[in-house]
């Protein structure tokens, strides 16, 4: 696979190598050892799929830490612009984000960092989309920004009219109110997995997520 830089490090766009000839195409969507050589080391334990028809806008979306996630996205049916905002305070790209263009021709992939606020339009008919998360679903960490944030500025090309939120999606705050929620501590890498026990205090979490 190709790793293509982008503007914020960290932030990749992955190329696999297609396999094509009279029958169809072939090729590796997902090797760990390769992840691990030319991106990032972590482990990738949960796979979502959505689907999802033209105009829709999930994002921008993130969880708090210490549930934090990487994303591993592509779409397999149709097109989306995805986007990832680093909402990493004292980042040299703060607020700064990432667009690419993922269909299911290109077979792109992008890899979306811990610190990251994440959400995909929809540009075709219909799309099917998926990614993988290197920390499980935490709805109480749940957080996210505003699609429409005026600091940010996204063009998600797609006319505003057109856009469909859910209810949820309609009513996050701007980045800027965001405060001492993310960032007051040191984020957790694609370098480091950090592993929650239920019995676990904030005081050892901290002192884990320093190591």
């Amino acid at each position: 696979m190709e790793i293509i830089k982008t503007n914020i490090e960290g932030v990749v766009i992955i190329e696999p190598r297609i396999f094509k000839d009279d029958r169809g195409y072939f090729f590796e969507s997902f090797s760990q050892r390769e992840f691990e050589e030319k991106v990032c080391k972590t482990t990738f334990v949960q796979d979502n799929e959505s689907k999802s028809s033209y105009g829709v806008l999930r994002g921008l979306h993130f969880q708090k830490p210490p549930f934090a996630q990487s994303k591993l996205v592509r779409v397999i049916k149709g097109a989306v612009l995805d986007v990832a905002v680093d909402i990493r305070k004292g980042s040299p790209t703060f607020g700064q984000y990432v667009s690419v263009e993922l269909t299911g021709e290109n077979h792109r992939q992008f890899f979306i960092p811990r610190g990251f606020a994440h959400g995909f339009s929809v540009l075709s008919e219909e799309v099917i989309f998926q990614y993988k998360c290197d920390n499980f679903y935490s709805p109480q960490s749940e957080g996210a920004i505003a699609w429409n944030d005026p600091d940010l500025n996204i063009d998600w090309r797609i006319p505003a009219e057109k856009v469909v939120l859910s209810e949820k999606d309609s009513k996050h705050p701007r980045l800027k109110d965001w405060q001492n929620v993310f960032w007051d501590i040191t984020p957790i890498t694609c370098n480091s997995v950090l592993r929650i026990e239920i019995n676990d205090d904030w005081e050892h979490i901290l002192e884990r997520m320093h190591r």
